[in-house]
Formats: C-alpha cells, sequence, structure tokens
C-alpha cells in the first residue's frame, strides 16, 4: 500500500495540492509549516518599469490595491497558477514561464526586458531568481510566517513523503524533526529543486527531486517514492 504524502506549503497551494495527490487514489497529510501574511508596502512610480515579474501567486493574492498602479504593466509569471492569480488580478500576462525563476528572467531578457519590477516574498533573497540583470527593483509584498507544529503533528510525518516546494521548507522540516527528537531516516523528501533538497540537508530515508519545478513533477516524485 502506498504510503502517504504529507504537503508542507502554506495554504491555499496545501489544499490544491493534497486534492491532486487524492485524486490519484493516495492519502495525502496536509501540514502547512507557514502561512502567508501580506505586507504593507507602496507601489513605486510605474514609469521606471518596462514589466511587472511574479514568482509566486502569494504575489497578487496578498499585494492588495497598491497593485492598481501597476496594472497596465505586461506581467511575466512562473507558472500557470501565478499566471491565473495575476489574470484574475487584472494583469495582462505576456508570458508564462514553465520552469524555475531564474528560466523566466532569462526568457523576460529575451522578450526585451531591462527594467522588471519583482512583487516578491519578504523571505527573497537578493541572489534568487538567477538572470537578476533584468530586476531594476525588488519589493516584498507578503511574508511566509512559521506556523507552530506539534509533535504529535510531527510523529504523524514518519513512515510518509514530505514534498519540499522551497528551500525553506526543507530548512524548517529539518530544524522541526530534529527538534522533536525524531530520525530524519523514518522520512522520505520529494523537492521541487536542488535548492530545496540541499537545505533539508542529509540523513532522510530517501531524497529524490522532480524532474521540474512544478506542483505535477514533485507530486510524481513523490508517487514514485511512495509505491
Amino acid at each position: 500500500m502506498p504510503r502517504p504524502i504529507a504537503v508542507l506549503r502554506p495554504e491555499p497551494g496545501n489544499s490544491a495540492t493534497a486534492r491532486r495527490i487524492e485524486a490519484l487514489g493516495l492519502t495525502a497529510i496536509r501540514l502547512p509549516l507557514f502561512a502567508v501574511q501580506p505586507l504593507a508596502w507602496q507601489a513605486p512610480d510605474a514609469r521606471r518599469f518596462d514589466a511587472i515579474i511574479v514568482t509566486s501567486a502569494n504575489a497578487v493574492r496578498h499585494a492588495g490595491p497598491a497593485l492598481d498602479r501597476l496594472r497596465h504593466l505586461p506581467t511575466f509569471a512562473v507558472g500557470k497558477a501565478t499566471a491565473e492569480a495575476a489574470q484574475t488580478a487584472g494583469f495582462s500576462v505576456a508570458l508564462t514561464g514553465e520552469g524555475d525563476a531564474a528560466a523566466l528572467m532569462a526568457a523576460a531578457q529575451r522578450h526585451g526586458v531591462t527594467r522588471g519590477l519583482h512583487l516578491s516574498g519578504r523571505d527573497v533573497s537578493a541572489g534568487d531568481g538567477g538572470a537578476d540583470g533584468i530586476i531594476a527593483e525588488r519589493v516584498a509584498v507578503y511574508a511566509s510566517e512559521e506556523v507552530p507544529i506539534g509533535r504529535d503533528e510531527l510523529t504523524a510525518l514518519i513512515g510518509t513523503v514530505a514534498l519540499l516546494h522551497s528551500p525553506r521548507a526543507g530548512a524548517r522540516l529539518a530544524a522541526l524533526i530534529d527538534q522533536a527528537g525524531i530520525a530524519r531516516a523514518t522520512l522520505d523528501i520529494a523537492a521541487i529543486s536542488h535548492a530545496a533538497a540541499d537545505a533539508a540537508g542529509h540523513g532522510w530515508g530517501a531524497v529524490a527531486v522532480a524532474d521540474a519545478p512544478n506542483d505535477a513533477a514533485l507530486i510524481a516524485t513523490a508517487q514514485r517514492l511512495a509505491d
């Protein structure tokens, strides 16, 4: 019998991923390690930019009314979910990247973007995303805050395959498991990227990285581990 798959990403992505897992006839454990919160911010002068760069749907979901000053700019988004969130918020999506943030930056560059405004999370570092030459400014519009997790919830992860959607999730899972005194070898890890896997460190039962940096590929990777 396949093992359960633990979904650690914040809502609403947590429920969306869990539903995809359950549609495959598998068991999903929903345990968000973070909760997304909006940040107060001011939109810069839109005349300074030729495009909006969005690498997470959370950026447009939580940015609030300050987006009104930017909606006329073409938007470059990572992944279908981010592009759909941008369209729902009233943006015109010029390109939907199918790879990671670095691939999106490179594609935007090829499309002539030279002064992009990156609407991002608070914990995105300056080096995240690759071809930063097109980023004229990065503005944090949301934050992923840590959610308190009890030992009983962590014990429920024993024998599961845990999904890592980000390096930050990998680092926090490792810290929580170690603090709870649970052996890392009792969990397998499916990571959306090598960076996410590296952040989790060593000692897990097994570690596999998705073939592509998207939810479908990550779930497929976890399914192989779970069988």
